[in-house]
């Protein structure tokens, strides 16, 4: 890595070298930077089965319901042994009841919603799938479809006793195309795993994500997720072209297209894309992956203010152009938490904010070139005041944990409020600092980071315990700020248990009520993934 400072006798020369070598490796001016690399929380409820313990907000006129609390369990059936034994036969050895194998499914990643369940089902095939959903829809068992249990809106984890599906085993690869580019596999695949595979065949997944390593893929497609690389590559919307999914009733919607282009009548796959489990199992997904990039570069940069942050996006898409893949950032209170909680040092001086900047190209000496220009430009217009620069993997991905691992560092800091909001770009920090002056003194970090290339900010805030005062003064708090801006309060996260009853800050409750008319068309027992997504009570 090479650290760059404004001087400018140091700057030419650090780029004349850049011009030569092409390798942003080894100029040094005073120092080198190198980049070397749980506190518990109180469970947000006890859920008890066939009644409700319901989180509370606190107003002058005494406490009310949280909307994110759950609601009262829904007359579903409850598992007996008859149906135990129907799982049993279908799936050997794979329907589990044991309480201790049972406690990490029934836990979301954060601790803070728990379920339930008694039983979690392991299928490996979409005929299993069928059969246990059929099974399910005849006697009025809840079921809880499950990934690799990453969510962070509740929407992953049961409510109550409903049944876990878990697609782990379905985690096959079907067929790759190494002309087209395009994978289709089971939706238990994890990933990293998928990376992998196709990182060997000169390929790479369209999506990136912090919890590559435990999130399956048929999870990232039914919640929507975003990632790292959306500004390169574009939403799950647009790079999936097909989905295998198992309806409520046990049949199952061939919608595996392998066709880039197909325009034959309604794209029902865009129905599950986003649905949280609630409509569907998805089973299988094809997707069509980028060829892997011969030259990648990473960039971490210091900023003074939000408004050069901005203009430093704006002359970055324009100087960088087709090879940016990402352009992310992050706050001094985060960059506070990674060196407090995760001991990970800042590989640049101290600045207000960090910029994480990724370019991937097919032509080293080009992209090169065309960085260290748009480094030139942004340091001798004053827009950054510090920075380092990567090309080697290791460097690479020790650069990125100061932006992946943020997530981590939070949860070492206490209970963590989580907010995806999506703003128009130019109001993206605003939100952080109304809700810094909002709050006062009551919360213990209040801290922002995201992805500045499609206006999504992660507002986090933590206090020591779980606290329904600061969290009253949180919500509505905060999504009224959003609606204000015609933003959305889930901008990759999905609504699950947690903000399903603040849809209305992002639709307009006609849409909302056609939502609710496709829900009881596909699912007319309810039985999918219960109590997530849709409000409680529609308008």
């Amino acid at each position: 890595m090479a650290r760059i400072f404004l001087k400018t006798l140091i700057l030419r020369t650090s780029l004349e070298y850049l011009r030569l070598h092409v390798t942003f490796s080894s100029t040094a001016t005073t120092r080198l930077s190198p980049v070397i690399f749980c506190s518990s929380f109180l469970q947000s409820c006890s859920w008890q089965f066939g009644a409700c313990s319901r989180k509370l907000h606190v107003e002058a006129d005494g406490p009310k319901p949280s909307p994110a609390a759950a609601p009262d369990r829904l007359p579903f059936s409850t598992v007996t042994q008859e149906d135990l034994a129907f799982f049993s036969k279908i799936l050997p050895g794979r329907t589990v009841t044991d309480p201790d194998l049972l406690e990490s499914s029934n836990v979301d990643w954060l601790k803070s919603v728990r379920g339930s369940s008694e039983v979690l089902l392991r299928p490996q095939t979409r005929e299993e799938v069928s059969q246990i959903l059929r099974y399910c829809n005849g006697r009025n068992l809840a079921v809880n479809p499950q990934g690799g249990n990453t969510g962070l809106v509740g929407g992953s984890v049961p409510v109550y006793d409903e049944i876990i599906l878990s697609t782990a085993l379905m985690n096959k690869i079907l067929s790759f195309d190494s002309i087209s580019g395009i994978l289709t596999c089971q939706a238990g695949c994890v990933l990293e795993n998928l990376s992998l595979y196709l990182e060997e065949r000169d390929y790479i997944m369209p999506l990136d994500l912090g919890a590559k390593g435990s999130c399956q893929i048929g999870g990232n497609v039914a919640t929507n997720a975003g990632g790292l690389r959306l500004l390169r590559y574009g939403s799950l919307r647009g790079t999936v072209l097909g989905l295998e999914v198992v309806l409520a009733d046990g049949q199952v919607l061939d919608c595996l297209a392998m066709l880039r282009k197909d325009n034959t009548g309604y794209d029902l796959k865009q129905l599950f894309i986003g649905s949280e489990g609630t409509l569907g199992v998805i089973t299988a997904v094809s997707i069509l992956c980028p060829r892997k990039p011969k030259s990648v570069n990473v960039v971490f940069l210091g900023c003074e203010n939000f408004e050069q942050l901005l203009k430093t996006f704006k002359l970055c898409r324009g100087m960088l152009g087709e090879i940016l893949s990402a352009f992310e950032f992050l706050d001094s209170e985060c960059m506070r938490l990674l060196n407090t909680h995760l001991k990970l040092p800042n590989p640049i001086s101290d600045c207000p904010f960090y910029v994480v900047i990724e370019t991937s190209g097919s032509n080293p000496t080009h992209d090169g070139e065309k960085l260290h220009e748009f480094l030139e430009e942004a340091m001798t217009s004053s827009l950054v005041t510090d920075g380092t620069v990567a090309t080697e993997d290791t460097k690479i991905k020790a650069l990125w944990s100061m932006r992946e691992r943020i997530t981590e560092a939070l949860i070492h800091d206490g209970f963590v409020y989580k907010y995806d909001i999506s703003i128009p770009v130019e109001r993206i920090y605003q939100l952080v600092t109304d809700m810094r002056e909002h709050l006062g003194g009551r919360a213990k970090s209040v801290v922002g980071y995201g992805h500045v290339g499609d206006g999504n900010l992660h507002l986090n805030i933590t206090s020591p315990v779980k606290d329904p005062a600061l969290l009253a003064a949180i919500e509505p708090f905060v999504y009224e700020w959003t609606a204000s801006c015609k933003g959305s309060i889930s901008a990759e996260h999905g609504l699950g248990l947690k903000k399903r009853n603040y849809i209305y800050y992002s639709k307009p409750s006609q849409v909302v009520a056609m939502m609710g008319d496709i829900k009881a068309m596909m699912d007319p027992k309810g039985i999918l993934n219960p109590y997530k997504t849709l409000p409680d009570n529609l308008k």
